[in-house]
């Protein structure tokens, strides 16, 4: 009973995930955003090029980064989000290189 009970506890799971990743996919398409809004500007993504431009790690660029506004403000920017900045910035850069 208890490996039934498991078995559609699992598929349950699965189903819930797959709906949630059409939803993500759905709204992806109108144009909606997924997730939290975006602390980078155009003088935070400067600052952290003019930053990495001197060889700095993703951790020493996020320490020195402040974010001006939201609810966030005051605080740095994670290294991660650091990294997603520089990393779109740069594939644009590449698109519009190739174009």
């Amino acid at each position: 009973m208890f490996t039934v009970l498991a078995a559609m506890s699992g598929m349950e799971r699965e189903y819930i995930r797959d709906r949630t990743l059409e939803g993500h996919e759905s709204a992806r398409k109108r144009g909606k955003t997924i997730g939290g809004a975006s602390v980078a500007d155009e003088s935070m993504l400067s600052m952290a090029l003019h930053l990495r431009e001197q060889e700095m790690s993703l951790r020493d660029i996020a320490k020195r980064l402040v974010v001006i506004s939201g609810k966030e403000k005051g605080q740095h920017p994670s290294p991660a989000t650091v990294r997603r900045m520089l990393r779109e910035h740069d594939e644009q850069a590449a698109a519009l290189a190739s174009a």
